[in-house]
């Protein structure tokens, strides 16, 4: 298993300015619960599934099975 940023740049720069906006919340989320600090309970559960490959909610990570 490896997590590593998206490769877009340009989606990175703009879901970190929504982070230091929101203090550390997901941006593309409403409540402000600490399941959606990034990085949220939704991702976190993701990486533990096997079966999974793909990219958090917001698109900052990327998580592979290899």
């Amino acid at each position: 298993m490896k997590i590593i940023l998206n490769q877009d740049a340009e989606a990175v720069r703009l879901v970190q300015e929504g982070l230091k906006r929101t203090g550390g919340y997901c941006p593309c989320k409403m409540e402000r619960t600490e399941d959606n600090k990034c990085m949220c309970k939704e991702f976190r559960e993701q990486i533990h599934d096997p079966e999974f490959e793909g990219y958090c909610h917001c698109m900052l990570y990327y998580k592979s099975r290899s």
